[in-house]
């Protein structure tokens, strides 16, 4: 499924809603929680950070491997170019004045999900993050 959002400013709700009443997300609740999680996360870094002001689009993709084994979850924007996974992970044995701002939501996302990826294509962030159902 796939579903276009277009401006994104305050819309954060609506595209977590949209990704959560896919069918293709699993019925099962700790993979819900997880899948959740991180898709909050990574709608918000787009939405709070790739456009000025929100005036931007982001697009959600869901879809299920044809063994039905591996969730797939991409979220696409033409905002400023950010890869997030080039960001080094926190440092969690730091006291939180201690560790450096941000970075915090994608070490997370990495930690819920199987897979996370980046790419820079066509002029678009594309991440894409992939959770196995089994």
């Amino acid at each position: 499924m796939k579903e276009h959002f277009e401006p994104i400013a305050n819309r954060c709700g609506d595209i977590i809603e949209w990704f959560m009443t896919s069918p293709d997300i699993p019925d099962n609740m700790e993979l819900q929680f997880k899948i959740r999680l991180a898709v909050e996360e990574a709608v918000t870094n787009v939405v709070d950070y790739a456009y000025q002001d929100g005036q931007g689009w982001l697009e959600a993709e869901t879809a299920v491997s044809a063994d039905g084994s591996t969730l797939s979850l991409v979220i696409r924007d033409a905002g400023v170019p950010f890869n997030p996974l080039e960001k080094a992970d926190p440092n969690l044995t730091l006291s939180a004045e201690e560790r450096a701002i941000g970075g915090l939501g994608i070490f997370l996302c990495k930690q819920l999900m199987d897979k996370v990826s980046y790419a820079y294509q066509n002029g678009c962030n594309v991440l894409t993050m992939t959770k196995h159902m089994s």
